[in-house]
């Protein structure tokens, strides 16, 4: 079919959006693509339409291949299911609930777990009627505090979400192994730069889970990696190797000290340094002999609260991404004065673990917090800090708790080199729930022996639109869009570079010519100057450009190559056939 230019609806922009921060935001929008109608609510017009079934159709085909059946399930839900999973209340406040007019709660779906296990539940009884893939592409919503970056973070998402049912791990693993597998070939057909890591499951529940992120400086996730080894993980993912226990029998008692105006790390060091602590230790001390403890308040999902010290070593600083992963469903809050008064035995800047535990709070620890290690931390007194407290004999912590930040050159978890960061966007994230939403909704089917069997389940989300903006991101150059074959809303962008009677003739012609082998056809047929158009080609992003204009007279076109850049001139005569011998070979 042969687009023109001049009835598409689109208006390319000169300047960038003034709320736009990423590039893929900018040029989306300036090229026609989308269009914001609310904070994190954008409409997809003609051209970025064609982009995103594209890529819906990428998916389709991967999921197809591994046996997937495609369904449809509504976008609006009834409270009860996820009431049943609890995740109504995990979810907290980034779930859309509303109520219909006869005052039933009812919420926008951000997830489909529930409905999926329901359906199944409802249509197989059968060990015969399993394994079954299931999935879907499908709207969500999720009440995005701060969304940003376009369609990179917004409250309404295209996502393809799928669900396989198995009789038995094995056979989890199998469907598990086929997502990932097919998740790897989407990317590459599409050209994506990705980064498989750990992940942790979050209020999805389950076991195994991995994220699949496009490699990116304005990635919102922060991932690391060792060269030394396949390692690699989400940071709220990774695991602080803990170093062997100790004896306690060898290690000097605790003494306390008088450190006045010393609340802070930094000033503590100071004193230390300064009184002789030093001569202690054997050599200086540093931050990473302190133990820091901070405070925070969990809000639960049942809506109760609960004060929590956390305990890590004084060089580094909580991460709240990873303290909030190891907490979840609860919620984090950062203490207030009217806490602080209320619990007097919290002495700000001079907090030790022996009044946390003597006054019942749960404190959690750093794995390097181990067994036999000694630490300068707070008496609980203000003005006075404790040297030499030993874990396991002065004091023994409730557990331990990932919170720490991690920092490059910290030893990889798996025992080979250390780590290197980056950051990366989300696009995928696939889980071995096993049976937790089988329990819940109490998913049998009757196995050859005659006996109930549970299944088991996966769940597998992939980023349609999201994924839009990652090609965006990843491929665009200082003058627009770039687009891979896959996905480009057209397969040829035909320019008429001139005025010229016989040029817009031969134009009509190669496009028709194209058309009729089933290309997709862009035609500039505008009256707009070339310097116009050819910025448009550039800021559009098809991948191949074929410019008709005063070479016709002689015989000859330009093809213009959006991703090398590179320019040849073809035979007009033939020029058609090479462009189909090209795309379609």
């Amino acid at each position: 079919m042969i687009t023109r230019l001049s009835r598409l609806f689109v208006r390319t922009l000169r300047d960038d959006p003034a709320d736009a921060e990423v590039p893929s935001h900018k040029l989306l929008v300036r090229a026609g693509y989308v269009r914001r109608i609310a904070p994190g609510v954008y409409s997809w017009l003609p051209l970025g339409l064609r982009v995103l079934r594209r890529v819906e159709d990428v998916v389709r085909a991967e999921m197809n291949a591994i046996g997937g059946q495609e369904i449809l399930l509504p976008a609006l839900l009834p409270r009860e299911p996820y009431e049943a999973s609890n995740r109504w209340t995990e979810y907290g406040d980034s779930l859309f609930r509303i109520k219909d007019r006869k005052g039933a709660d009812m919420l926008l779906g951000p997830t489909h777990e529930e409905l999926f296990a329901l359906t199944v539940k409802s249509e197989y009884s059968s060990y015969k009627d399993l394994p079954v893939t299931l999935y879907q592409v499908q709207t969500k919503y999720r009440d995005e505090e701060r969304p940003r970056a376009g369609i990179l973070r917004g409250r309404e998402f295209v996502m393809k979400d799928s669900y396989s049912f198995d009789l038995d791990d094995a056979g989890l693993e199998a469907s598990y192994a086929a997502h990932r597998a097919a998740y790897q070939r989407i990317l590459e057909r599409l050209g994506i730069r990705y980064v498989i890591v750990a992940a942790t499951s979050g209020a999805m529940g389950g076991s195994a889970s991995e994220e699949f992120l496009a490699e990116s400086p304005v990635g919102e996730d922060t991932y690391v990696r060792s060269l030394e080894s396949g390692y690699a993980a989400n940071v709220e993912a990774v695991v602080t190797p803990a170093p062997a226990p100790q004896s306690v029998d060898d290690k000097p008692a605790a003494v306390v000290h008088d450190t006045p105006a010393t609340p802070t790390i930094a000033t503590l060091v100071e004193w230390a340094n300064g009184a002789g602590i030093a001569e202690q230790f054997g050599r200086a001390v540093t931050a990473a002999d302190t133990l820091k403890n901070v405070m925070v308040k969990l809000r639960h999902p049942d809506g109760k609260t609960e004060i929590l010290g956390v305990g890590i070593p004084g060089d580094r600083e909580v991460d709240d991404k990873r303290l909030g992963a190891s907490v979840e469903p609860a919620e984090v809050e950062l203490l207030t004065e009217a806490d602080f008064a209320e619990n007097p035995f919290l002495v700000k800047g001079y907090i030790g673990p022996k009044s946390l535990q003597a006054n019942g709070v749960r404190y959690l620890v750093d794995p390097r917090v181990a067994t036999g290690t000694a630490w300068i931390t707070g008496a609980d007194s203000s003005g006075q800090h404790v040297v030499g407290l030993v874990a396991g004999r002065d004091f023994t912590p409730d557990g331990t708790i990932e919170a720490a930040e991690v920092r490059d050159g910290d030893p990889s978890p798996d025992g080979h080199g250390t780590l290197v960061s980056a950051r990366g966007i989300e696009i995928g994230h696939i889980f071995q729930l096993g049976r937790k939403y089988a329990d819940v909704f109490e998913i049998d089917v009757l196995g050859e022996n005659g006996k109930p069997v549970r299944v088991t389940m996966g769940s597998y989300g992939i980023g349609i639109s999201r994924m839009v903006a990652v090609l965006a991101e990843q491929l665009h150059d200082d003058k627009g869009l770039r687009w891979p074959a896959d996905v480009a809303p057209f397969d040829v962008h035909v320019v008429i570079a001139n005025k010229d009677a016989a040029a817009r003739a031969g134009a009509e012609q190669v496009a028709a010519t194209l058309d009729s082998q089933g290309l997709e056809v862009l035609l500039d047929d505008r009256t707009a100057s070339p310097g116009v158009k050819f910025k448009d080609a550039e800021l559009l992003g098809v991948p191949l450009v074929l410019v008709i204009g005063r070479g016709w007279a002689e015989g000859k076109v330009e093809l213009r190559d959006r991703f090398t850049g590179a320019t040849e001139d073809l035979p007009a005569e033939t020029a058609a056939q090479a462009l189909i011998t090209r795309i379609r070979p």
